[in-house]
């Protein structure tokens, strides 16, 4: 609601006859319900924070839960200018960044806001014009690691062998191909609907989608094992950002920060922290905690993922190796490479 008033009382402003030729409304797109938090915590005080170091100059309107578009078109919802900012899961479109797509390669990070800011100082420049060189890059946005969660217990790799699962993005559905499982492919929003129908008995998500998304109505069953990220990005049209003044520039540029991405991140982590606890004091649901010798076993399945994605790195003209190693000393000057 808040977010929306934002929106509402940007367009009075202009309808009014208020701003001047400097004001400018940013249409910003999302595929996430109002009430997640993201909108609540990562959007709301960066947009309040770029409004107030505008002096007011600069205003978003907002359009939330694929208002404008699905949530795998809001890259080039944003490209194309239906969209001045979309927040997008690069995850969404299999085999179109795959420089960024080792992020979601398991067992690499370990917490989500660090992991922001490290992912951000690795990718920002050369990764990113190269990527996403055709609109503004801004900020980084994983969540805490996901884990399995379903109808039916999922302890070991071979427990997913038959099941049909919901992954988090591309390189999830190639790990549950690989474990013999079978990925059903939708958005965020519309993996409940999935559960509730038999199409998926189990996904891959952080605990606060229990919540959020209603999965914990549908899953009650889960592995506590930190596994992966999903690191959604949030983009700028080019000609919109190029568009502006030089002072609304400097603006953005300053909130488009590795620690602006660490600060946009953590509410969301504390968030799922939360849902995590509620989950474990929840005697109708079920958490697994895999024992050290069970943890090798889901490593030494994720080895071929990182394989897979070597390859495509190499097909993409960038050496795999150099990659990584750049990603893994990132993480590790952020305190957040996983052991």
């Amino acid at each position: 609601m808040r977010l929306a008033l934002l929106g509402t009382a940007a367009v009075l402003a202009l309808g009014t006859g208020s701003a001047t030729a400097q004001d400018v409304t940013l249409r910003l797109a999302h595929w996430l319900p109002p009430q997640h938090a993201v909108p609540q915590t990562g959007l709301a005080p960066w947009m309040d924070s770029i409004t107030e170091a505008s002096d007011g100059t600069i205003q978003f309107e907002v359009f939330p839960a694929q208002q404008l578009g699905s949530a795998p078109d809001h890259y080039d919802m944003t490209r194309d200018g239906i969209a001045d900012i979309g927040y997008v899961n690069p995850g969404y479109t299999a085999g179109r960044f795959p420089i960024y797509e080792l992020i979601g390669v398991p067992f690499l990070a370990k917490d989500g806001a660090n992991a922001a800011k490290a992912i951000h100082e690795w990718y920002q420049g050369d990764y990113a014009e190269r990527e996403m060189g055709d609109v503004y890059f801004c900020l980084v946005n994983p969540h805490e690691p996901g884990r399995f969660h379903g109808k039916s217990p999922i302890r070991v790799p071979a427990d997913v062998d038959g099941l049909s699962v919901r992954p988090a993005h591309s390189t999830m559905a190639r790990f549950v191909n690989s474990l013999g499982g079978s990925s059903v492919q939708v958005p965020a929003p519309e993996a409940r609907e999935a559960l509730a129908r038999g199409t998926a008995d189990a996904v891959t998500f952080p605990y606060e989608a229990m919540r959020i998304f209603n999965i914990a109505e549908e899953t009650k069953f889960h592995n506590d094992m930190p596994l992966y990220l999903s690191a959604q990005v949030l983009l700028f049209n080019k000609a919109r950002y190029e568009g502006m003044t030089d002072a609304q520039k400097t603006v953005i540029d300053d909130h488009c920060t590795p620690e602006w991405s660490k600060r946009f991140s953590e509410g969301w982590s504390e968030y799922d922290m939360g849902v995590r606890e509620d989950i474990l004091n929840n005697p109708d649901h079920t958490v697994y905690t895999p024992t050290e010798d069970e943890v090798g076993l889901w490593r030494e399945a994720a080895v071929p993922i990182l394989e897979a994605w070597k390859e495509d790195a190499r097909a993409a003209g960038v050496d795999p190796d150099t990659v990584l190693e750049e990603l893994r000393a990132a993480l590790e000057a952020n305190d957040t490479l996983y052991e």
